[in-house]
């Protein structure tokens, strides 16, 4: 897969295909302990996201499947055998085709746009330093309108927020802040944004998150990613939890960048 951490899209012995971090990638191990904590994070959010898992890769899959490996250089580096990190495909590679852009054109055929909004509120409180990224794929849309009941299904686009590796900075377990940090690319998906108000319920959910969750997501993350870093980590988590305070300015901070991504907030 493209990127930096060098994943792999290996199939599982739950007959689902993932999208797997190795612990040794070459961007370092936090990024898997980032990707293990956003998914806690995002899940308690309800920001559609694809469904993540540990992936255990063993050395006897790795000697049958020598392609599975890392480069560093002309270097080639073999995956350490244990636990890794994983993220759902959207079904079967060879029947479900997966789209990482759409053109203006076809964006308001995405059934959840304001999933857009949502991850902005993440993105912003994670300090999240890679552009935001997501994948779209055609599905069967069931969602009824003006609350009536779901009717047959319809086809549409569905938008999956993926990569978060590169929250709290990646390895570097800080948060850099920039009016543009987080945006999405095609301003369009922001045009519904009026007011802060149009941030809600995520702002409220974040305000208020609870501590339970993040220690929750703490104790999901397999020992051996964060072996001699324990107190980095508490000190990390400890912050994302005060950050909570200062997310309307981070939001509102985003009309400073060059070319405002919220053209209808007056």
């Amino acid at each position: 897969m493209r990127g930096g951490a060098q994943s792999h899209l290996l199939e599982a012995d739950d007959g689902n295909w993932y999208v797997v971090k190795f612990r040794n990638n070459p961007q370092h191990r936090r990024i898997l302990v980032n990707e293990r904590l956003s998914a806690t994070l995002l899940d308690y959010l309800k920001i559609a996201t694809p469904e993540t898992a540990l992936i255990q890769v063993g050395a006897a899959f790795l000697d049958a499947n020598p392609e599975v490996h890392l480069l560093l250089g002309t270097q080639r580096i073999a995956i350490e055998p244990g636990w890794h990190f994983g993220s759902r495909y959207p079904g079967d590679p060879g029947r479900t085709a997966v789209y990482d852009f759409l053109p203006d054109a076809l964006l308001p055929q995405v059934v959840n746009l304001e999933d857009f909004r949502a991850i902005l509120v993440f993105d912003k409180w994670t300090g999240n330093a890679d552009g935001r990224q997501s994948v779209f794929y055609r599905a069967l849309v069931r969602r009824g309108e003006s609350g009536a009941p779901a009717g047959p299904g319809r086809p549409g686009f569905v938008a999956r927020m993926i990569d978060h590796g590169y929250t709290f900075n990646g390895p570097n377990w800080d948060f850099p802040e920039s009016p543009l940090q987080g945006i999405y690319a095609r301003r369009l998906v922001y045009e519904a944004v009026r007011s802060l108000e149009d941030f809600r319920p995520w702002l409220d959910l974040v305000m208020d998150f609870p501590e339970e969750v993040i220690d929750q997501a703490w104790k999901g993350i397999p020992p051996d990613w964060v072996e001699g870093e324990e107190d980095a980590l508490e000190q990390l988590l400890e912050r994302l939890f005060e950050r909570r305070k200062r997310l309307p300015d981070l939001i509102g901070s985003c009309r400073q960048a060059k070319t405002d991504p919220f053209p209808n907030w007056k």
